[in-house]
């Protein structure tokens, strides 16, 4: 029987979702596309399970999409599939700790990877300190979950920063105060790590004077050639958040590459087209290595229970 690829996605059609899907059917595995919200888990005295319209979901692997506006509902998903020991790309302590701009940057600055300086303000009395830390305007203002450049500003004066913190405040999201990076200004890099290699790389570069460069957001995408530097930095960012599948976002510095953030759910369609790299066929590649290296643990796994076995027949001789 072929292996069961389960992708969890609430956009079935969308790039991202069709391409993985495509590409997994050819390595010869039976791909569903299941919406996370339309699943149940059920813990009883048999453990824990998912129901899928009142089936069971039986599967080897699992790759999440889950958006930010379902974090905690997805990840409680994925982490019943992890019980399971399903394989899953990526865990959910890995999508948790990505989707935390603050702790994701605490993890990968303690770990020696380079970050943008960044200012965590809990209260309105510690805004000007947070704007100084990070070495005056202008600065960015950006809340500690976010996607697409969603909840990400340039503040270009004092007290166009406080306003921003002040109005995050006052809805109980969690304001960040990042140092700006002019030299970096409207473009970044994206590296496309899977399985702990490179698969593909792109710049992007903001449209107009948007100083975001998200693709989503209009702006457009170019092949890049990465420095050794840009590759040691991306491979360790995504290590030290744990991710089998990651897009790493750098900005480039005078001192070298600064990791900005790490998307467990990157995007395929803007780096397959720039790179002209078939990223969707390096997921399923690493995906079925993933399944011989598991299926190979549990041969080993059997042989050595029925070695350690008793021998019946001998106990009763």
């Amino acid at each position: 029987m072929d292996p069961r690829l389960v992708i969890l996605s609430r956009a079935p059609r969308c790039y991202s979702t069709r391409r993985l899907a495509e590409e997994a059917e050819k390595m010869g595995w039976a791909v569903r596309i299941i919406d996370p919200l339309s699943v149940t888990v059920v813990v009883d005295e048999r453990g824990g399970r998912i129901f899928h319209r009142g089936w069971p979901v039986e599967c080897e692997a699992v790759i999440p999409r889950i958006g930010y506006s379902i974090t905690r509902r997805g990840v409680a998903i994925v982490r019943q599939f992890e019980h399971m020991g399903v394989i899953i790309l990526n865990p959910s302590d890995a999508i948790l700790q990505s989707r935390d701009k603050l702790l994701a940057s605490q993890l990968m600055a303690d770990a020696g990877i380079p970050v943008p300086i960044t200012a965590h303000v809990a209260a309105r009395e510690d805004t000007n300190r947070a704007i100084d830390r990070v070495g005056g305007v202008p600065c960015v203002v950006k809340a500690t979950e976010g996607t697409q450049g969603s909840a990400v500003y340039l503040a270009r004066t004092h007290e166009q920063a406080r306003q921003l913190v002040f109005q995050m405040l006052e809805r109980g999201m969690r304001p960040l105060v990042q140092e700006y990076i002019e030299e970096s200004h409207g473009h970044d890099i994206r590296v496309f790590v899977v399985g702990g290699r490179v698969s593909a790389a792109m710049r992007r570069r903001a449209a107009g004077d948007e100083f975001r460069s998200n693709f989503h957001l209009g702006g457009h995408v170019e092949r890049v050639h990465l420095s050794e530097a840009q590759i040691a930095v991306a491979l360790s960012a995504a290590n030290i958040l744990g991710m089998d599948i990651a897009g790493v976002d750098m900005l480039e510095s005078r001192d070298g590459p600064l990791v900005l953030e790490v998307n467990s759910s990157p995007g395929l369609e803007g780096i397959e087209a720039a790179s002209g790299v078939n990223v969707a066929g390096a997921v399923a590649r690493h995906l079925e290595n993933r399944l011989v290296a598991t299926r190979q643990q549990h041969r080993i796994e059997a042989e050595q229970a029925s070695l350690e076995a008793p021998d019946v027949q001998h106990l009763t001789d």
